[in-house]
């Protein structure tokens, strides 16, 4: 990607190539994006578990993938869109499947979440590669709206790498090997 569209980032019009494109800057090695995506399954686990333990019912985490999926379909593509509702089904039915904890324990689904996201910033000390980000830093500033950006679109973004971004693991391997 050589220039960014003149938009500015903005929430409710997520230009998906575009954010694709600078995930490829710090997440291009395969490792890393399988390492996120169990990551951010663990705390989205811990999420979704501890609301199901709170409100004792089997349809709050599936009114939550549901109310997710609507948010960020209008900015993927068909194919993606599919992928992360597979995501989203085998999250939902982990969480069913496994016995609901109790009331009172509801915070062991919480630990989870603290868990994960280490987990997940440790496979940066492990898969380090990153390119040049400056096309990116200007548009896509640190902050809350970036914040937001990725918590919504973190696992589409891994989903497309993993599933439909094959061509982008070979460029990852051969940048490994030159580095």
């Amino acid at each position: 990607m050589e220039t960014l569209s003149p938009e500015p980032m903005n929430l409710l019009r997520v230009d998906f190539r575009e954010i694709y494109a600078r995930h490829l800057c710090r997440h291009s090695q395969l490792g890393i994006n399988v390492g996120h995506l169990a990551a951010l399954f663990g705390v989205w686990f811990g999420v979704y578990g501890a609301i199901y333990c709170l409100m004792r019912s089997p349809w709050a985490p599936v009114a939550m993938a549901g109310a997710y999926l609507l948010c960020v379909a209008p900015s993927l593509p068909l194919r993606v869109t599919c992928m992360v509702a597979v995501f989203l089904a085998v999250l939902v039915l982990a969480l069913l499947r496994i016995p609901l904890l109790p009331i009172w324990a509801f915070w062991a689904y919480l630990i989870l979440i603290p868990l994960c996201y280490r987990f997940q910033n440790w496979n940066h000390k492990v898969y380090n590669l990153e390119k040049d980000m400056t096309l990116f830093k200007q548009k896509y500033a640190k902050g809350r709206v970036l914040f937001v950006l990725l918590l919504f679109y973190e696992v589409p973004l891994l989903i497309n790498f993993l599933v439909f971004g094959r061509k982008d693991w070979a460029t990852s391997a051969a940048q490994a090997q030159s580095a």
